[in-house]
């Protein structure tokens, strides 16, 4: 009996995993840069959810998305959520931590906090002065579920999150590896004041690193929206929490680890969802796998602190 849903426990596991992977990638680009947890990160994906949802209800209000390809619907909204997400990460970069990039790494962190609880306000402000609500349903694209030769059977939307998201995760990496301002980000991951000398505009480089991490973010956000279907200004809190501790799970700072790490807590909260409560006799439940993804996160940091795939760094005296 519990053999014959762990191939539909898979599926959910790898679903949900990467959409933490890829969110992930956004706190582990900017920590990787600025050496400080952009908390807004969250908020960002979040309003990213509600960039894609409002585009879907205002082309179905238009009557035109009934009969449009899904696949053309999914990149239109694709593209407008990250062109917004990816300005929205560079305004607060400029506005909110630019100004304090010289101060303690306490004083930055309270300001992405405060950007945090500011973006959740204006959203939830926002619909409810449009929509008188802000609990919003997103039109669901792709509807038809897909059997898996019979062993499991994933719903479209579910296999669409996973290849976009892979495809998403592909491309940042070429681009980080292959490409001159790639190379020049990894130069200010190095050493930012070397960097500099070496004529690389250290100031072009952080903004480019908040446009992708947040449209990257975006982008999660509309797949989010078309995997779970209801939204809420309050859904990156939770979500941007366990992206980040998928990040130091894999190793914070470091592209890959962010991407193992995501999958890797994904399968471990889907798998302890679905497996807790008959192992422990229903001691335990599926309520309880937020508890386990955050305990896997503690035992990281008490045994392997750099994370799976970080290096340890000596303090210099």
């Amino acid at each position: 009996m519990l053999l014959n849903i762990l191939p539909q426990v898979l599926v959910d596991g790898l679903t949900l995993g990467f959409m933490y992977a890829v969110v992930a990638l956004g706190y582990t680009m900017v920590y990787g840069i600025l050496e400080f947890i952009n908390f807004a990160h969250g908020e960002i994906f979040m309003v990213g959810a509600f960039v894609g949802t409002e585009v879907l209800l205002i082309t179905d209000a238009l009557g035109a998305l009934e009969g449009m390809n899904p696949f053309v619907a999914l990149f239109m909204t694709l593209v407008i959520a990250m062109v917004l997400t990816g300005g929205l990460g560079v305004l607060i970069e400029r506005v909110a931590y630019r100004p304090l990039r010289g101060a303690p790494r306490l004083v930055p962190l309270i300001s992405a906090i405060g950007v945090s609880f500011l973006l959740q306000d204006l959203v939830r402000f926002t619909e409810a002065l449009a929509r008188n609500e802000f609990y919003l349903n997103t039109p669901t694209l792709f509807t038809s579920p897909i059997s898996l030769g019979g062993i499991a059977t994933i719903p479209a939307k579910g296999l669409v999150v996973i290849v976009l998201a892979i495809v998403m995760m592909v491309a940042l990496t070429l681009f980080v590896n292959k490409t001159k301002w790639g190379i020049a980000m990894r130069a200010v991951a190095q050493d930012r004041n070397t960097a500099s000398l070496m004529t690389i505009n250290v100031d072009k480089v952080i903004m480019l690193t908040f446009l992708i991490g947040s449209s990257l973010g975006g982008a999660t956000g509309v797949l989010f929206a078309q995997n779970y279907g209801t939204i809420d200004p309050y859904i990156g809190f939770i979500l941007g929490l366990k992206a980040f501790t998928a990040a130091v799970l894999g190793g914070i700072g470091n592209l890959r680890g962010a991407m193992v790490g995501g999958v890797l807590l994904g399968l471990l909260e889907s798998l302890s969802g679905a497996y807790m409560g008959p192992l422990t006799n229903g001691a335990f439940g599926a309520e309880y796998k937020d508890v386990f993804a955050f305990s896997i996160l503690i035992l990281v940091l008490l045994f392997k602190p750099e994370g799976l795939f970080g290096e340890a760094v000596k303090e210099k005296v």
